[in-house]
C-alpha cells in the first residue's frame, strides 16, 4: 500500500486510529445495539464505539471493522456481539447514588413491609440494570439497617443486567474502600469484611458479608427481552438507563414495569429521566423522580 493509499484509506473512517470504522460500520453496529438492547447510539459516539471496539478487534485479530461487522452479523459470532453489547453498556454506578431514594425507600417504603414481612408476607425489591452490584447492595442495606435479620424471613432483591461481567463482579461481592466511602461506617463494619491479598497497589478491599449477599440474587436480564420473573415488587429502580433509550423505547420500558408492581408500588428512576407514554398518568409523584403506582391500578 502506497503513502497516499494509507492516507486516503485512513481519511475514510469517521475516527482517525489503527482500524477503519466507517459510517456503514457505525450503522450497522448502531442498528445491532438498538435491536438488541434498546439503546439509540448516534454518530456523535464514534469515538466511544472506536475506543471500545478497537480492543476487540486486536484480540480477534481483525483487520477492520467491516471484519467484525461481518462477523457479529453471523450466528457463528452470537457470543462476540454479547461482548460486543458488554463493551458498548455504559457501567457507571456507586453505592448510594441518589441518596434521596434511599432515604425514601428507609422512611416510606419499607417500615410497612418489613413488618408484613415477620408476618410472613413477601418482599420482593428489584434493581433493573445493576451493573457490578452497589446499587442492589445498597438496597440490601437499607432494608438491614431496619431489619438486621431479613435474611431469616421472606425478603429478596433481584439484581438484573444485561452484561454477564458486571453480574459476575457483583456476585464475587469484592470492592476497593474508595467505592465503598458513601457507605456509612457502621454499615461497613458491620456488612462488610476485608479482603485477604487485596488488589495491587497496596489498595485495601473488602467483600460483602454472608447476610448481605444472600438478601441479593444477580440474574442476567434484557429489558426488552423476555421477562422470566413474575413479580409483583414492592419496589423497582431503574435509574440512568432509560437516557440511553428513544422517547418511544422509554415509555414501552415504564408500561412493562406497570404489571410488575404491586398495589401502590414504587418506581425510582434517575434524576435525568422522566416518566413519558401513558404510564406516567398511572404514578403519582412521590419525591425527586420517585413515584408510587396510583391506587385502583391494575394489570
Amino acid at each position: 500500500m502506497t503513502f497516499a493509499h494509507a492516507l486516503k484509506t485512513k481519511s475514510a473512517g469517521l475516527v482517525p486510529g489503527e482500524f477503519v470504522l466507517t459510517g456503514d460500520d457505525f450503522r450497522q453496529i448502531a442498528a445491532m445495539l438498538h435491536a438488541d438492547a434498546g439503546i439509540h447510539l448516534p454518530e456523535s459516539k464514534a469515538a466511544l464505539v472506536y475506543s471500545r471496539l478497537a480492543k476487540r478487534l486486536r484480540a480477534l485479530g481483525l483487520a477492520s471493522f467491516r471484519d467484525y461487522c461481518a462477523l457479529v452479523a453471523r450466528s457463528e459470532g452470537v457470543d462476540e456481539r454479547q461482548k460486543m453489547l458488554a463493551a458498548l453498556t455504559t457501567n457507571v454506578t456507586r453505592f448510594f447514588r441518589e441518596p434521596h431514594h434511599f432515604e425514601h425507600l428507609e422512611v416510606e417504603v419499607l417500615p410497612p413491609l418489613l413488618e408484613a414481612a415477620r408476618r410472613g408476607e413477601r418482599v420482593r425489591l428489584w434493581s433493573a440494570a445493576c451493573s457490578n452490584g452497589p446499587e442492589p447492595y445498597s438496597i440490601a442495606l437499607t432494608v438491614l439497617s431496619l431489619m438486621p435479620d431479613a435474611g431469616d424471613f421472606d425478603v429478596k432483591v433481584l439484581a438484573t443486567d444485561i452484561d454477564p461481567n458486571m453480574l459476575a463482579e457483583g456476585q464475587r461481592g469484592i470492592y476497593a474502600e474508595a467505592l465503598l466511602e458513601p457507605v456509612p461506617v457502621k454499615m461497613r463494619a458491620r456488612w462488610f469484611v476485608p479482603e485477604e491479598g487485596g488488589p495491587r497497589g497496596g489498595a485495601r478491599s473488602f467483600r460483602v458479608a454472608e447476610p448481605l449477599r444472600e438478601l441479593v440474587a444477580f440474574r442476567e436480564l434484557n429489558l426488552f427481552g423476555d421477562w422470566p420473573m413474575k413479580g409483583p415488587f414492592q419496589a423497582i429502580f431503574c435509574r440512568n438507563v432509560a437516557i440511553y433509550f428513544e422517547e418511544e423505547a422509554q415509555a414501552r420500558l415504564w408500561a412493562r414495569f406497570v404489571p410488575m408492581l404491586a398495589p401502590g408500588g414504587r418506581l425510582y428512576i434517575g434524576h435525568s429521566e422522566r416518566l413519558a407514554g401513558a404510564a406516567a398518568a398511572l404514578f403519582e409523584n412521590e419525591g425527586i423522580t420517585a413515584y408510587r403506582l396510583r391506587r385502583g391500578v391494575r394489570a
